[in-house]
């Protein structure tokens, strides 16, 4: 006699909402915060971070997930920072071709993706156990989430710390600016003001989840 219906696996679909977000990096997980706080004073710098992260995060995650059966356990940790490091590389090299001014802005926190450890986490808990599709659409839902979470961040303190979005003025000359949201404790008060928005959001959602449930036949 059976005890039960068997759980059913995640799909592909859930393997990518989780990050946007059940399980989003930044105000659920609240990982890789050096440079969520370090580079979201504009939308533009949080924007290319939060991207080069997702290009790292899918890439890695790729090639982990397709060497997963030959990397001898002893050294996976060594390997996985090597295969980041390589895309890190990459990434940085993209940025300093199409803006050198973008690259500057960045610093050196492009360099420290290679010890985010949202990407080592990822594919130490995920890539290095599951297959080539499950592992890209992780690594997908995660740096979509991690990315999204800095351009929130970012649009944010540049609105109300200049005025702007992008660089495009959005207010008229007599705009008081709150210059302290450009400044690194105005990244402590964006982030907590998002992370208890999130947090609201989601028991809103379970609690009219659990109404609904108790209110089916």
């Amino acid at each position: 006699m059976s005890g039960g219906p068997a759980l059913q696996p995640k799909s592909g679909t859930d393997e990518f909402i989780k990050g946007l977000w059940k399980e989003n990096p930044v105000f659920v997980q609240v990982l890789g915060m050096c440079p969520v706080l370090a580079v979201s004073n504009t939308a533009r710098n949080a924007l290319a971070m939060g991207l080069a992260t997702l290009f790292v995060l899918v890439m890695s995650n790729f090639v982990v997930s397709s060497l997963r059966r030959f990397i001898p356990k002893q050294v996976r940790i060594a390997t996985f920072i090597l295969v980041i490091a390589t895309f890190v590389t990459i990434v940085e090299y993209l940025i300093q071709a199409i803006s050198l001014e973008l690259h500057k802005a960045l610093g050196a926190f492009i360099s420290l993706i290679v010890v985010n450890c949202l990407i080592l986490g990822r594919a130490e808990a995920f890539a290095s156990k599951n297959g080539i599709g499950r592992s890209i659409l992780d690594g997908l839902g995660m740096g979509v989430g991690f990315a999204f979470a800095l351009l929130c961040l970012g649009a944010v303190r540049e609105i109300l710390g200049s005025g702007s979005l992008f660089g495009i003025h959005l207010f008229h000359d007599g705009f008081q600016d709150w210059v302290m949201m450009i400044l690194p404790s105005g990244g402590f008060f964006a982030l907590a003001g998002w992370v208890l928005l999130f947090n609201h959001l989601k028991e809103r959602g379970a609690r009219l989840a659990s109404v609904a449930e108790e209110a089916a036949p």
